[in-house]
């Protein structure tokens, strides 16, 4: 089985899909399908940013910790 189909599409393909894709959603669908899809991916891409783990930068040394002694 070829698990490469999508790469094969021609030129004649794209125009089938994007007729076929006219015939049932009409003219006036289709531009706000997309602008649909592209907030909806505008808004996966802030979610992954905001989710990424941020690491809190080294704390500095406090006074305490300055003057104590040195343990071994």
């Amino acid at each position: 089985m070829n698990l490469f189909i999508l790469g094969v599409l021609s030129g004649a393909h794209v125009v089938l899909i994007i007729a076929a894709l006219l015939l049932l959603f009409g003219g006036q669908k289709i531009p706000e399908l997309m602008g649909g899809l592209g907030k909806g991916m505008k808004e996966f891409k802030k979610a992954m940013k905001e989710d990424e783990p941020v690491t809190p930068p080294p704390a500095a040394p406090t006074e305490e910790k300055k003057n104590e002694p040195l343990k071994q």
